[in-house]
């Protein structure tokens, strides 16, 4: 049976719409569905307390869901203005303290900006920010996830995203394949070759654990010039990635990533989707 793990990135509309008010109802209505992860959602800043925070935790481990926390959107690892940027290490030292109250093993953070100076330049900041957090976070068991970008102009390239990794064995990739497909202007995840190719890049550069147990993202995503324009669910037939691929590559070379699906309102649904794919590609 497939070791791969999946959930959703926030709730579904389908949670609210079955009369669901609280979070706290939702790991319950995910192990329901068969489902196994979930990604809490601090993108727009973490307001949720600590008591809250803890009660989360507990509910989730409860019902067998694993746990992982995406950080605030407006933290800037390359910002130009150096008081934003060092104030990133403060939200990301409050991240993992908010994941680790939540039992997260994993938080995800953006990986920076290149818009206004070269990408050489950005790579030089984000290091240093990375070096710092490195410091102040020491001691957390959390894995810090550096996540690669869908726009063009923001660092987050497959090889960007590896390079950071190395700055402390803290740092690991947080993969999404929407996010790789969009910034290439579609077409790179052809078949199972194609995404295998990823996890062997990171393998070979990170080491194998790593790559076998990747913390990866995934949806449809619609993108122009530019790279990511918005994300879409799984019943778009013309952006993709198509996620067939992928479950060929998990189940034959017997990988166990965590998948969080950031649909554009279908998350649940279209995560479940994803592991009736690769139980399907089993039998």
């Amino acid at each position: 049976m497939s070791k791969a793990k999946f959930g959703p990135a926030g709730n579904s509309e389908s949670f609210y719409a079955a009369g669901h008010k609280s979070t706290m109802e939702a790991f319950g209505w995910l192990a329901e569905m068969g489902l196994d992860a979930y990604e809490y959602q601090a993108g727009n800043g973490l307001r949720t307390s600590e008591t809250t925070l803890a009660a989360l935790g507990k509910k989730a481990k409860e019902h067998n869901i694993l746990m992982s926390l995406h950080t605030p959107y407006f933290i800037s690892l390359s910002g130009i203005e150096e008081e934003k940027r060092l104030k990133s290490i403060d939200y990301i030292k409050d991240s993992v303290r908010a994941a680790e109250l939540l039992g997260a093993d994993t938080i995800v953070i953006h990986s920076g900006s290149a818009a206004k100076i070269s990408r050489e330049e950005a790579m030089m900041l984000a290091r240093d920010t990375l070096e710092r957090v490195a410091v102040a976070t020491e001691g957390t068991s959390v894995k810090l996830g550096l996540e690669t970008m869908g726009k063009k102009n923001q660092l987050g390239t497959l090889d960007e995203v590896i390079e950071l990794c190395k700055t402390a064995p803290c740092f690991v990739p947080v993969v999404d394949f929407g996010h790789l497909n969009a910034r290439e202007c579609g077409g790179i995840f052809p078949d199972a070759d194609s995404y295998m190719k990823v996890f062997e890049k990171i393998g070979e550069a990170l080491g194998d654990n790593i790559a076998k147990n990747l913390h990866c993202h995934f949806s449809k995503i619609e993108y122009t010039g530019a790279g990511e324009k918005k994300h879409l669910t799984f019943s778009d037939t013309e952006f993709g990635p198509d996620f067939d691929g992928l479950a060929e590559a998990i189940v034959k070379n017997d990988l166990a990533p965590r998948i969080i699906c950031e649909s554009a309102g279908t998350m649940a649904e279209d995560a479940l989707a994803m592991k009736l794919k690769c139980l399907e590609k089993e039998s």
